[in-house]
């Protein structure tokens, strides 16, 4: 994003962030989840989650295995995923409708264990992760990859035995769970994710 942040007008006349481009699996994701605030324990933890399989591919990509995603690991239920065996995680790695990548898969049921133990200390995960939202937050210029918090976010994270949650991981997670609003400047959805920020209430926990 060399020359800037990027807007693109799609057929319907709305205007977006470019990198929703025109798939329409891809817009719909930009205007009705990026950015919004999440606080269900199970979508923040598949948000995680994808966000780290992801790593070193493009979002589309994982955006169009979502539901092969969600079936091969039971919704993201991260009760019933610390349960997966040794065995569950090598038919996993076969499975050709996921990203078989068995670091990943592993790191997932290892993260379901560390959330458990984040749910029995905070009471959810929403209430753990919502602390470290920005007190203020500038503008996107197209560029940033992470900020401060996600930092903060990672280091905590990997402290408490996660994986996969690098700044990087963690700053596209706070994107998309709606703990940032990067919508650029006139972007259709940004007044609309900045509207649902304004009337959300982090959970407090325990």
């Amino acid at each position: 994003m060399a020359d800037g942040p990027k807007l693109i007008t799609g057929a319907d006349g709305a205007t977006r962030c470019w990198w929703c481009g025109d798939d329409p699996l891809y817009v719909a994701y930009h205007d009705d989840e990026w950015g919004r605030p999440v606080d269900d324990d199970v979508r923040l933890f598949e948000k995680i989650c994808l966000e780290g399989f992801q790593a070193g591919l493009s979002w589309i990509t994982v955006l169009r295995k979502r539901e092969d995603f969600r079936k091969a690991f039971a919704g993201f239920d991260f009760i019933k995923v610390a349960r997966f065996t040794e065995a569950k995680v090598d038919r996993l790695v076969t499975n050709a409708r996921i990203i078989r990548h068995r670091g990943k898969i592993e790191s997932t049921v290892n993260n379901a264990n560390q959330a458990l133990k984040v749910v029995d200390e905070f009471g959810s995960l929403a209430a753990f992760f919502w602390r470290f939202e920005p007190s203020s937050h500038s503008a996107f210029d197209g560029c940033r990859a992470m900020v401060p918090e996600s930092t903060a976010l990672s280091k905590e994270l990997k402290r408490r035995g996660w994986s996969f949650v690098g700044p990087t991981t963690c700053y596209a997670f706070m994107q998309a769970m709606g703990m940032v609003n990067d919508h650029l400047i006139g972007c259709t959805s940004h007044a609309e994710a900045e509207e649902a920020r304004s009337k959300f209430r982090a959970p407090l926990g325990k």
